[in-house]
């Protein structure tokens, strides 16, 4: 499938892939350029990726870590600026490690310019990262 042509289209298609665990398909939603910033990330966690090749490192263990079954909550809302989007969503799953139950509330704001995701500011629960089995970021935290 080609990538979807909106932001929220091509922000949709992205978390299927994410329920699908095709973190390669996913990374390729990446201008090879683009930005993942985590503003609320905790001491010893990533707070910028720059550049696709630094978000496909960061979320290539992610599925041996995180095994996501739903986003029961997503709210994507249109911006003045037709190529972002700010997303308010719900992840739930399990830690493989302790097969704890995650349940994490994100809200984002998602640039895609030419069909590619360009920058990626993503609000997420600092709290859930501290159950055993959430670290797929290798940090030393």
């Amino acid at each position: 499938m080609s990538a979807p042509i909106s932001p929220t289209e091509l922000y949709r298609y992205s978390l299927r892939l994410l329920l699908d665990k095709d973190i390669p398909a996913w990374v390729d939603l990446w201008a090879d350029d683009g930005i993942m910033e985590f503003p609320f990330a905790p001491d010893g966690w990533p707070r910028r990726l720059e550049g696709k090749d630094a978000v496909a490192a960061y979320m290539r263990h992610y599925p041996d870590h995180i095994d996501l079954h739903d986003f029961p909550v997503l709210r994507i809302h249109q911006t003045t600026d037709p190529e972002t989007i700010v997303v308010e969503m719900r992840g739930v799953g399990r830690l493989v490690e302790t097969d704890a139950p995650l349940d994490m509330t994100y809200i984002a704001v998602v640039t895609v310019r030419e069909r590619r995701i360009t920058s990626y500011r993503d609000y997420w629960n600092p709290l859930t990262v501290q159950e055993p089995g959430a670290d797929f970021t290798g940090s030393t935290r």
